[in-house]
């Protein structure tokens, strides 16, 4: 299989894809988002809290 017939097929695979939407309706960017910016203000507070020497 040679890598022109194999982009095309992939092309053509995720243009039918397309049908369905793609997006998940329990799936809300602003959740997504929010979650991830307390997941990661966590984190940080965690590392301040362990690097108290500075």
């Amino acid at each position: 299989m040679s890598l022109h017939s194999t982009a095309a097929q992939l092309v053509t695979l995720a243009s039918e894809g397309g049908e369905h939407g793609g997006d998940h309706e329990s799936l809300s960017p602003l959740f997504t988002g929010g979650g991830a910016f307390v997941a990661l203000m966590l984190l940080l507070w965690i590392t301040t809290r362990f690097n108290r020497d500075r």
